[in-house]
C-alpha cells in the first residue's frame, strides 16, 4: 500500500518534473488505460511521447508560452497529447467540442492559438469553425503515431517552471462571452493535489474518466489528480450508462468522477435493467461535482448501488475541487463539503467574512486560483481582490463545522415579490419526483410580481406524468407562493461544457416556445 499522499513533497515540481519523476520510479506502471481501443500508455512511454511531442513542436518553431490548443475527445492520445503540450512549456488550450462553431472561433481567436491538435473526426468541426470567422487562421494538425517518435539532438534547452501559464480554458459562457481562465502549472498541481488530498488517492488508485478532458473537472480531478499521485486512470472516448460499470468491472477501477446529470441517468437505467455489484469491490467511492446534487438522487443512489456518493465543488477559475465531503468522517448530504488545501469564507458585499449561518458569496483563496482572464484586466480586477480572494459569484452559508450549503448564484436569484427564492430549493423539489431526471428553476418577468417562477423539466422516457401532476407534487413540498407557475417539459436542458444547466438559456428557450 502506497503511504499517505503528501502534497508538500511536490509542490516545487513541475508537470515535466512529476511525469519525469514517476517514469524513473514506476516506469512500467500503467497509467491510462483506453477501453474504446484496448491501448495502455505506460509512465515510460508517457514520458518518451513528452518528450518526442515537445521536441517536435519546437522543430516546428513553437516557443514555450505559445498556445497550443487541443480539439480532441478523450483517450490514450488526448492525454498525452496534452501532457505533452505541458512538458515543454507551452499552454495547452482547450476547445470544447459541443460548445458551437462561434464559441469555437471565438477561443482559437481570443486564445492566439497558432496550432490546432485534432482528430480525425475532429478536423471538420474546427475547420468549419475557422471558416466561419475572420482573421484566425492557426495551423492544424491531425495528430498521428508520427508526432509519438523522434527527438531533437540535442533536446530544447528550456526547463519549464511551477509559475509559467500551462492551461487556457473558457468559462461556459452563461452570462456573456466565454473568458479565457489563465492557470498555471502551479495551480494545476494544486488542484491534482487538493483533489488527491480530500479523496486520500494514491499511487493503487485508479479513477475512471468519462467528463471530457476540455472541462476543469476531468483535467484537474482526474488527470492532475492521477499524475500527482502516480495512480492511473481509464479513459473511455465518451460517458455511456451501459457500460459505465463494466468499465469499472474490467479494469478494476477504485473511484469515479461524475456531474449529476450523470449520476441521474445511471440510478435510472438501473431501475429498468439492475445492476450486478459482482466485480466491483475495489471501488471505493464517486465523486459528483460541477452542478448541486440533489439530495434525494444521491440517497436514492447510495442506497441502490451501496457506492458512496462524495459531493464536492469546483470552478475553473480555482483548478477545479475547492470543497469536498470527508472521504472518512462526516458526510453531510446537500453540502459539498469543507475546503481542502485551499482557504474559504463567505463574505458580504464588502468581502468581509461573515458570522456562521449567515448567507454571502463565497470566497476562495489559495494556490489554486487561477492566474487571471486572458486579456481581460477588468474581469480579472472584479473577480480577485486586493488579498487575493476569489469572487465565485455563488451564494451559500457555512455552518458551525465549517461545511458550506450553496443556495444559489448572485445572478440567478428570482425576486418575487420582493422575496428572494433560490432555484435550488425548486429543483430539487422537481428531483424528488421518481419520473424527473433533469429539472431547473428560472425567473421570467411578471408585471404583478416582478419576477415569477417557471422551470424547465426533462423525464423519464416512456413517463406519463404531466405538467399538472408535477405543478401538484411542487406545491405540496414548496407551497403556492414557491411553487413554478409554469413547467417546460423538454427533451433536453441546455448546458454549459462543465455540464452545468445554464438557466439564463433555458429561460430564453422558454420565451420561444412559449
Amino acid at each position: 500500500m502506497s503511504p499517505p499522499f503528501d502534497p508538500q513533497s511536490i509542490a516545487h515540481l513541475s508537470i515535466a518534473d512529476l511525469i519525469d519523476r514517476h517514469a524513473a520510479e514506476r516506469g512500467d506502471d500503467i497509467f491510462i488505460i483506453d477501453p474504446s481501443t484496448n491501448a495502455e500508455l505506460t509512465w515510460t512511454q508517457l514520458k518518451e511521447s513528452c518528450q518526442a511531442i515537445r521536441d517536435r513542436l519546437a522543430a516546428d518553431g513553437y516557443e514555450p508560452g505559445d498556445r497550443i490548443a487541443y480539439a480532441m475527445h478523450n483517450g490514450a492520445d488526448a492525454a498525452r497529447f496534452i501532457l505533452g503540450i505541458l512538458y515543454g512549456g507551452q499552454v495547452a488550450t482547450a476547445v470544447n467540442l459541443v460548445s458551437g462553431k462561434a464559441t469555437i472561433a471565438h477561443v482559437l481567436k481570443h486564445s492566439g492559438a497558432g496550432l490546432v491538435l485534432c482528430q480525425p473526426h475532429t478536423r471538420s468541426l474546427v475547420q468549419d469553425a475557422l471558416d466561419e470567422s475572420q482573421g484566425v487562421a492557426p495551423r492544424i494538425i491531425e495528430v498521428d503515431e508520427t508526432l509519438f517518435h523522434g527527438h531533437l539532438d540535442p533536446p530544447p534547452d528550456h526547463i519549464p517552471t511551477p509559475s509559467e501559464d500551462g492551461l487556457l480554458m473558457y468559462t461556459s459562457g452563461t452570462t456573456g462571452i466565454p473568458k479565457g481562465v489563465v492557470l498555471t502549472q502551479a495551480n494545476l498541481i494544486a488542484g491534482g493535489c487538493n483533489t488527491a488530498g480530500a479523496h486520500r488517492l494514491t499511487a493503487q488508485d485508479r479513477g475512471l474518466c468519462v467528463l471530457p478532458l476540455y472541462h476543469i473537472n476531468a483535467f484537474c480531478v482526474s488527470l492532475m489528480g492521477a499524475l500527482v499521485t502516480g495512480g492511473s486512470l481509464i479513459i473511455p472516448h465518451r460517458f455511456s450508462v451501459s457500460q459505465f460499470w463494466d468499465q469499472l468491472r474490467a479494469h478494476q477501477g477504485t473511484w469515479f468522477s461524475v456531474v449529476p446529470t450523470q449520476i441521474s441517468y445511471l440510478l435510472h437505467e438501473e431501475q429498468t435493467n439492475g445492476h450486478d455489484a459482482e466485480g466491483l469491490e475495489p471501488l471505493r467511492f464517486g465523486r459528483s461535482a460541477s452542478a448541486p446534487l440533489s439530495p434525494d438522487v444521491q440517497q436514492a443512489f447510495e442506497s441502490r448501488f451501496k457506492v458512496p456518493i462524495i459531493e464536492t465543488m469546483g470552478l475553473t477559475e480555482t483548478a477545479a475541487q475547492i470543497l469536498s465531503n470527508p472521504i472518512e468522517g462526516t458526510r453531510k448530504i446537500g453540502s459539498p463539503g469543507v475546503p481542502f488545501g485551499n482557504e474559504v469564507i463567505i463574505g458580504d458585499d464588502q468581502q468581509m467574512e461573515c458570522t456562521r449561518g449567515t448567507e454571502g458569496e463565497v470566497l476562495v483563496r489559495g494556490t489554486n486560483v487561477m492566474r487571471c482572464y486572458r486579456n481581460n484586466s477588468e474581469a480579472t480586477k472584479a473577480s480577485i481582490t486586493s488579498d487575493g480572494w476569489l469572487r465565485t459569484g455563488d451564494l451559500g452559508r457555512m455552518d458551525d463545522d465549517g461545511y458550506v450549503f450553496i443556495t444559489g448564484r448572485l445572478k440567478e436569484l428570482i425576486i418575487k415579490g420582493g422575496e428572494n427564492i433560490a432555484p435550488r430549493e425548486v429543483d430539487e423539489a422537481l428531483l424528488a419526483h421518481p419520473d424527473v431526471i433533469e429539472a431547473a428553476a428560472f425567473a421570467r418577468p411578471c408585471a404583478r410580481y416582478g419576477q415569477s417562477v417557471e422551470a424547465g423539466v426533462k423525464l423519464r422516457s416512456g413517463s406519463r406524468t404531466s405538467q399538472n401532476d408535477l405543478l401538484a407534487f411542487c406545491r405540496a413540498a414548496l407551497g403556492d407562493f414557491k411553487c413554478p407557475d409554469t413547467i417546460h417539459l423538454l427533451p433536453d436542458l441546455p448546458k454549459g461544457p462543465s455540464g452545468k444547466i445554464q438557466r439564463l438559456k433555458l429561460a430564453e428557450l422558454a420565451l420561444e416556445n412559449s
